[in-house]
């Protein structure tokens, strides 16, 4: 479901509901039969103009008789919906599943992801939904690629390899999914020969290595084997060590199932 509660008049309306059927509703612009309708701002805000769109959509699309503005998870609306969205993966798609991203940030992440994914062969449908879902949250939806926190609390922790003064702020989370630790570090730098030891600040800067450093961790961890099996509890302890945020996670997941199909 691309929603997980009822958005329009009289629903819950939660932000992200809000902002991915404000999304979902400009893809289908093409389908209206009333001429200049403008883009909705995807802001995550139930109001006249969302309102007065999901009403048109519902009787000029969908050819209903009335409309009462109100969409519930799993409904005829919600399939209408999807239905008109082209094949393929799009930025737009990507802003549906992760609807609090900034715009800049899926225009910055979305070909190194489209590409990252390939070369890893994270492409089946149960794979994407579940990889997206989790760096979804792991980046804060693409907002961070380093760790808000200073990475003290990483210092001295010889099981990520941090032997040398410094290291845990050295080698604190960075990447899509926060690749954290001086010996994760190195085993990634002998990966694809790159010294990201001498200069850890690339995992963050550089969206191509942000990206490409999440898709090496989900192969190296065996995280497809996980996702496969559709066990989002178990991917998320993978990745975290524990289920922090696992709602979130699970709420990225339902979209992404929804737009993949599944």
């Amino acid at each position: 479901m691309c929603i997980a509660y009822s958005v329009g008049r009289g629903g819950r309306n939660d932000l992200a509901d809000v902002a991915a059927v404000q999304v979902l509703l400009n893809l289908n612009l093409g389908r209206f039969t009333s001429r200049g309708l403008g883009l909705l701002k995807p802001d995550g805000r139930i109001g006249p103009k969302t309102l007065e769109r999901i009403e048109a959509f519902e009787t000029e699309v969908m050819k209903l008789r009335a409309s009462d503005a109100l969409i519930a998870p799993g409904d005829a609306t919600i399939a209408a919906l999807l239905a008109g969205l082209e094949p393929g993966p799009t930025k737009d798609k990507l802003s549906i599943v992760l609807p609090l991203a900034a715009e800049s940030r899926i225009e910055r992440y979305f070909e190194p992801l489209r590409t990252g994914m390939i070369k890893y062969g994270i492409t089946s449908p149960l794979q994407m939904a579940h990889f997206i879902a989790q760096l979804g949250h792991e980046s804060g939806s693409l907002l961070y690629c380093e760790e808000i926190a200073s990475g003290d609390a990483y210092e001295g922790r010889r099981d990520l390899g941090n032997t040398e003064p410094g290291d845990g702020r050295r080698f604190k989370g960075r990447g899509l999914i926060q690749l954290t630790g001086r010996a994760n570090y190195a085993a990634y730098s002998k990966y694809t020969g790159i010294n990201y030891v001498g200069q850890p600040e690339l995992l963050a800067s550089d969206p191509q290595a942000a990206v490409d450093v999440a898709c090496w961790f989900w192969v190296d961890r065996g995280l497809p084997k996980l996702a496969e099996a559709d066990d989002v509890k178990a991917v998320t302890r993978r990745i975290n060590g524990g289920y922090n945020g696992l709602d979130d996670r699970m709420a990225n997941l339902r979209r992404a199932k929804a737009l993949l199909g599944l």
